[in-house]
């Protein structure tokens, strides 16, 4: 492979810079320490009255002030998704520093699973109480979920390909290896890509409620979310956006950018099974995961470690590691899920553990399975809990499946 090509002779994509705000924390060193010191972010709500709520816990942004950001007109014609996700942009590309690069040839994908659904609700209810001529006029620029997208566009001056991928859970890897893709074919030279979401809204706390997918656990949040262990019983709902920069291999070298690593695999599939239940045996996940090491001209041998889907629910969870399983055989690489201290941040989790799969090479370190103690009967994973795992550098395989049997699978592999 030449510096600049890859195995297939496309532009190898690197990783320049890096942005996150999660309920872990809100700049990359804290969210790295959260993840390393493996203690859940879960804690009772704060963003909304809960007292109708059958799940009052969750795990929120705190200490998030856009108006580091945005100056205070202009944020409150952001939904929180928005707001969330212009912020971790700006930090990303403030880590990737001066681009040097024709704004025509930037480009923004971001992905996010419902949109501006605070926005949404607040205004429904206006309507129901006080009738839709009190709507308000920026409902629909605010609620819309390609929103985020075309803030981040118009706040930096980017008129490249611009994009929003809603592919729910799955939504902001597939937004990260869609950018891979622009890049590898030469549609841009640099591309932003990651996702944001804020569903902790009465109305959608309530509905994942009533899907049975939610733990229950109001009397015990930080134990709340663990993903593979035995005593699972649903996912804890997050919010947060993460943002990365990518940039083709030799534009980066170019202007002496420091390189996280690279995008080397993306496969993306349906299950075309069922609207929120995994295909059995996790047949659609595990080709999934064969598709990106295709791309990536890797065998299995060669992951280092796998950042999971990992949601905390009984049968994601079961129908992921078979599907692991399918791949690797039976002695999988050590896998964790960070969705453990994080909860499941649905359209920007994604992002969010691609982020943690850089640092994680970066540091040798495989952070915790927060709150695994027995792995079930159902899980033939090596599970990596308690502390942190040293690992040998080399790819991290990351994986996000959605409601609608969308599947993406991430290969990121360090900066050589």
């Amino acid at each position: 492979m030449s510096a600049a090509v890859d195995h297939r002779g496309r532009a190898r994509v690197a990783v320049t810079g890096l942005g996150v705000k999660t309920p872990a924390g809100c700049d990359v060193d804290s969210f790295w320490s959260a993840l390393t010191a493996g203690v859940s972010a879960a804690a009772p709500l704060t963003l909304l009255d809960t007292a109708d709520l059958a799940v009052k816990f969750g795990c929120e942004v705190r200490d998030f002030d856009v108006t580091a950001y945005v100056p205070p007109k202009d944020a409150r014609r952001l939904d929180r998704s928005s707001q969330l996700g212009v912020a971790a942009a700006a930090d990303a590309l403030a880590d990737a520093g001066d681009l040097a690069t024709d704004p025509a040839r930037c480009g923004v994908v971001m992905g996010g699973g419902v949109g501006g659904l605070t926005t949404l609700e607040e205004q429904v209810i206006i309507r129901h109480d006080k009738g839709s001529t009190r709507v308000s006029p920026l409902l629909v620029p605010m609620m819309m979920v390609n929103a985020t997208a075309g803030n981040i566009a118009m706040r930096f001056g980017w008129t490249g390909p611009n994009l929003c991928v809603a592919t729910a859970c799955a939504a902001s890897a597939n937004a990260i290896g869609e950018a891979a893709r622009m890049i590898r074919y030469g549609e841009a030279d640099v591309v932003l890509a990651g996702g944001a979401e804020c569903s902790i809204t009465p109305t959608a706390m309530g509905a994942f409620a009533r899907m049975t997918a939610l733990s229950t656990r109001n009397d015990d949040p930080l134990r709340a979310s663990r993903p593979f262990d035995a005593d699972r019983d649903g996912f804890v709902m997050g919010e947060g956006a993460a943002a990365l920069v990518l940039e083709s291999w030799d534009h980066a070298v170019a202007r002496g950018a420091r390189i996280y690593g690279e995008i080397v695999g993306y496969g993306r599939n349906s299950d075309a099974y069922h609207i929120t239940a995994p295909s059995p045996g996790g047949e659609g996940a595990a080709a999934c995961m064969q598709l990106a090491l295709d791309d990536a001209g890797l065998a299995p041998s060669d992951i280092a470690h796998i950042n999971a889907h990992g949601t905390s629910t009984p049968l994601n969870d079961a129908a992921e590691a078979e599907a692991v399983r399918k791949v690797f055989g039976d002695t999988s690489p050590p896998t964790t899920s960070t969705k453990g201290v994080t909860g499941h941040l649905i359209g920007a989790a994604g992002a969010t553990e691609a982020v943690a799969c850089l640092i994680a090479m970066a540091e040798g370190l495989v952070p915790p399975t927060a709150n695994f103690e027995q792995l079930g009967d159902d899980i033939h994973l090596d599970i990596v809990a308690g502390k942190p795992r040293a690992v040998a550098a080399g790819p991290a395989l990351s994986n996000s499946f959605g409601f609608g049997g969308h599947n993406a699978s991430l290969i990121i592999a360090p900066a050589s």
